[in-house]
């Protein structure tokens, strides 16, 4: 177990001469810790198509005890919203911590038409842990851009700062159930048995197992398929929402299914490490495509208006985040990668102009210390409307 902590005391008035070498002290320990590998381990989890009023913790229909779990223990946003309203732009807006459009991506990228994908000068989160020691592995839907036969030289995600990489371009085919579209590392692994949630979380589980260093800390970059159509669920998680053949059941169903699987990673990581080593943070990449789990709000996945946007948003890290905080002030996915910067005590992106801000004061008891540098925004072309801007209790879309 990797410790957290420093602790220097004295009782004493020092000297000015003592301060300075105490100080020299400090910061050498402070590097000796970092270089020891002792920052905490990073895991994000992101749904997709998930609305606002879906799990639990939100007052959605769906059963979710471990994030309910997770959220009674963390920091849960009322307010909180994706990257973008649809796949593609909200993932490199997560990745990055910049508006889309910077990155490259205008819309959802269908790779065997369009030459678009995540520009490879972009810092995403992945190459910024990296950089400090970390292991970095992503799981789940990419959909950032992958190479095919009519476009080849599209980067992936090793191009991206991960090191292993479990996953597919875009969607589990055919459907949630038996996908035979995963690729491990760029070689394509066959049909395998079982629903997409699952066999993710297998993925995961079998890395820890099998290839982590326990030296290093890790990034899990889990991305989920479900719950974005076409659906499946096992039968005796359905049967609870309705009939087998509803589609909202088999929606709530893939939900549940997902929450069991996280579950099943929350209990591995205990076993990896003490759970105040590990922060988490779950999320979805947009709003849901069905406009009976948004709640109250306007439109679904697409749009710039709230029901298209506004996601759960929920961060987890026992002993440094506030235990059961509801928090109110708007905040939403562009902030990741600078909010872990700022959590882990590490330097953002050089030179890079980051469009989220630092959530860290909002996450550990000093609300007062936060301030938004710029306001959130969403400029999407092809939604309807194109433009949003969130500023406090304000917004603007047009």
């Amino acid at each position: 177990m990797r410790s957290k902590h420093l602790r220097i005391e004295n009782r004493t008035r020092p000297s000015r001469a003592i301060c300075g070498l105490t100080c020299s002290v400090v910061l050498m320990l402070s590097a000796a810790a970092v270089d020891a590998g002792q920052r905490p381990n990073v895991v994000v989890l992101l749904a997709d198509d998930l609305g606002y009023k879906d799990i639990g913790c939100y007052d959605g229909p769906v059963k979710t005890p471990t994030l309910d779990a997770l959220a009674a223990g963390g920091v849960r946003f009322t307010d909180f919203y994706s990257g973008a309203a649809v796949c593609s732009p909200s993932r490199a807006t997560t990745l990055t911590g910049r508006q889309h459009l910077r990155c490259g991506i205008y819309s959802w990228i269908n790779d065997w038409e369009q030459n678009s994908h995540l520009l490879t000068r972009e810092v995403t989160l992945a190459e910024v842990l990296k950089d400090h020691g970390y292991e970095t592995v992503h799981l789940g839907k990419w959909h950032l851009g992958m190479p095919t036969s009519r476009k080849p030289n599209k980067p992936t995600p090793a191009d991206h700062g991960f090191d292993y990489w479990f996953g597919m371009a875009n969607g589990a085919h055919p459907s949630h159930k038996d996908p035979v579209n995963f690729l491990r590392n760029g070689k394509p692994v066959g049909k395998m048995k079982g629903y997409s949630c699952q066999i993710v979380i297998d993925e995961a589980i079998s890395w820890l197992d099998n290839k982590r260093d326990p030296e290093k800390p890790f990034f899990l970059n889990v991305w989920f398929h479900e719950p974005h159509a076409p659906l499946a669920a096992p039968d005796e998680i359905v049967a609870p929402y309705g009939e087998l053949k509803n589609p909202a059941a088999i929606y709530s169903g893939t939900i549940d299914n997902t929450d069991r699987a996280i579950a099943r990673l929350l209990k591995k990581l205990q076993q990896v490490d003490a759970p105040e080593n590990t922060l988490i943070v779950y999320s979805s990449d947009n709003g849901s495509y069905r406009a009976d789990r948004v709640g109250n709000l306007r439109g679904t996945k697409g749009s710039n208006f709230e029901g298209g946007i506004r996601v759960p948003g929920i961060f987890y890290w026992p002993g440094t985040i506030t235990n059961g905080h509801v928090e109110h002030q708007p905040a939403g996915l562009v902030d990741l990668l600078p909010t872990v910067c700022g959590l882990l005590g590490i330097d953002k992106p050089h030179g890079v102009h980051l469009d989220g801000s630092d959530l860290s004061p909002l996450l550990t008891g000093r609300a007062n210390n936060f301030a938004r540098h710029q306001p959130l925004f969403w400029n999407l072309p092809a939604s309807g409307p194109a433009i949003a801007i969130r500023d406090g209790n304000y917004s603007l879309v047009g």
